[in-house]
């Protein structure tokens, strides 16, 4: 059923992909437009200045936000739409695109996003939810696919600061380089209220399945259940974890005697010199308090 045309906001980051994707903003607007959509465009000199001018956009009222970039703008639009019933999409033109591939929109051909988008325009939005993270200083944070608080943690806060490769190979090779200094680190978790102490390499909490542009951390991650999944890999050697991580990223590594997942819908995490990231963006010290807002996301997909 075609549905009437939309007023719809689009973010668009310059710097997505180190600008190799510069021109897909502007083709975008371009398609929306001919489709007989009213579009307000977005493109600010810096993500800070982007955020902000987004945020007034949307309280003037809109069909929709739509987001061109990766993981980061996809972080823009569900830190502003959670829990307003208002619709985001997104045109993937990233480095990682793990949202994109979760929902399986197209992640390595930006204008194949832009004609997915046009079409999903048409069609009912999905619900799913979203985990929100709160902490004592500072105001919740919304993600729709992994927050991550260890060793992939410190591997995306490298590869952030990488500039080569131009590429997800930035994220394998910012995980060799963490390997060479990383030990396991003293964890407690809280999991909807059983508390234990333990070490570990890593612990993500998700609702989407993927990081890091295709580490299928949690491959039966179901974005539409009301749960989170715990992601927790047990102290193993840096040789052992080499030999698992290519698995992750076929998602073959679910069997490992060292990984272990927990379904919940509440998770508290702390420990000493460990920073938490969602959605690849960083959100700061632990301890984090993380619980799962059901149907809190409406999608374009």
């Amino acid at each position: 059923m075609t549905r009437s045309p939309k007023r719809v906001i689009v973010a668009v980051n310059p710097s997505a992909s180190f600008g190799r994707h510069r021109d897909v903003g502007a083709t975008a607007v371009a398609r929306l437009a001919e489709a007989g959509h009213e579009v307000t465009l977005l493109q600010e000199a810096n993500f800070e200045l982007l955020r902000r001018e987004t945020e007034h956009a949307f309280e003037r009222g809109t069909d929709g936000l739509l987001v061109v970039g990766g993981d980061g703008m996809v972080s823009l639009a569900v830190n502003i739409v959670a829990g307003t019933g208002v619709p985001f999409g997104v045109v993937a033109a990233g480095t990682g695109n793990d949202l994109a591939r979760g929902l399986g929109l197209p992640f390595e051909d930006p204008i194949a996003g832009i004609e997915a988008l046009l079409e999903a325009l048409e069609r009912e939005p999905r619900t799913i939810d979203a985990g929100v993270i709160r902490r004592s200083d500072s105001a919740p944070v919304w993600f729709a696919g992994i927050a991550s608080a260890g060793f992939d943690a410190l591997v995306n806060d490298r590869a952030n600061r990488m500039t080569r490769p131009r590429g997800p190979s930035r994220y394998t090779i910012a995980l060799v380089r963490e390997l060479a200094t990383f030990r396991p680190r003293a964890y407690t978790i809280t999991i909807d209220g059983v508390r234990r102490e333990q070490k570990a390499m890593l612990i993500s909490v998700a609702n989407g399945r993927s990081i890091g542009g295709g580490m299928k951390l949690v491959p039966h991650a179901d974005m539409s259940d009301g749960l989170l999944d715990v992601f927790i890999v047990h102290p193993i050697s840096r040789a052992r974890l080499i030999a698992v991580f290519p698995k992750v990223f076929r998602g073959e590594h679910t069997d490992h005697p060292a990984v272990e997942f927990v379904s919940a819908q509440r998770v508290t995490l702390d420990a000493n010199d460990v920073v938490a990231y969602a959605d690849g963006e960083r959100v700061g010290a632990l301890p984090i308090d993380v619980e799962v807002a059901p149907g809190a996301l409406r999608v374009f997909v």
